[in-house]
């Protein structure tokens, strides 16, 4: 009877030793597969970071003159957001831009005040993908302060000795104020064909000319050299703005971060800021 109950219990010892034993492995091989699987993991992560692009260098954005405050001030906060890059700009007349880029000029970024002139660049096959229209921009009389010649339309642009200036026809804000005096029935010969909108509203700063017609960002940046007039025909000749990386920019990766800076809700705050209108 006593051999018996030895039996029983030293049975039951190995039993318990046996579920133990196969606790234990079971436990080993799941920290082993969650220190295989932890790693794994962290070796995933640290090639996503290594496969990341780092933005340095510098960026060459051709942008329209009209542009010129809003993208030195972005252009400050690449810099300060990419520690490494530097922003080099060149501001002209859109259709001047366009044709250096077509020709060959090195450059990462365009950003055009009007889809036909950003046309020239696609239509070469030089931009890389489908640009983006960020901004849009409406036209405004620029008058010398105090609005001497009491200028309250844009038919009083007409008026016998009036010296007006306007940017040339090929120009976006050109072609804008032609529409816009298309659709007014009016027309108008100006004392000098400008080549970009910074060049039409010196004129009237250094009172080389009485007024021009330029956009409301350009009267708004002016401060107080100039004197602003709106005039409703301007609301049929409002400028689409896009924007595009390009096709062979020295700085791909930094031209698509500028690119998005410009989209993003703080590059849209500058832009609005200077009185552009949302997309």
């Amino acid at each position: 009877m006593i051999r018996t109950e030895r039996r029983r219990t030293l049975v039951a010892a190995v039993g318990a030793a046996a579920v133990l034993l196969t606790l234990s492995a079971c436990s080993s091989d799941s920290d082993k597969k969650d220190d295989a699987s932890s790693s794994a993991s962290s070796s995933s992560a640290s090639a996503s970071a290594s496969a990341t692009p780092r933005i340095t260098g510098s960026v060459t954005v051709f942008a329209a003159a009209s542009l010129k405050e809003s993208f030195t001030t972005l252009g400050k906060q690449f810099e300060a957001a990419y520690p490494g890059t530097k922003v080099t700009f060149n501001f002209g007349g859109s259709d001047v831009l366009a044709a250096s880029i077509t020709s060959g000029a090195p450059a990462d970024v365009f950003a055009a005040a009007s889809t036909k002139t950003m046309k020239i660049v696609t239509d070469a096959g030089d931009a890389a993908g489908t640009p983006a229209t960020f901004v849009r921009n409406q036209l405004e009389i620029a008058t010398l302060p105090g609005n001497p010649d009491k200028i309250a339309s844009l038919k009083d642009l007409t008026k016998s000795g009036l010296k007006v200036a306007l940017c040339a026809k090929t120009v976006p804000c050109g072609a804008a104020a032609q529409t816009a005096l298309t659709a007014s029935g009016l027309k108008l010969t100006p004392v000098s064909y400008e080549q970009d909108v910074k060049a039409a509203l010196t004129k009237v700063e250094l009172k080389e000319v009485d007024a021009a017609v330029v956009y409301k960002t350009d009267v708004n940046a002016a401060g107080g050299k100039v004197q602003g007039v709106d005039f409703p025909e301007s609301a049929k000749a409002i400028n689409t703005y896009p924007i595009a990386t390009l096709k062979d920019a020295p700085n791909a990766t930094a031209a698509q971060a500028f690119v998005a800076l410009v989209q993003s809700a703080e590059g849209q705050k500058v832009l609005t800021g200077a009185g552009f209108l949302q997309p």
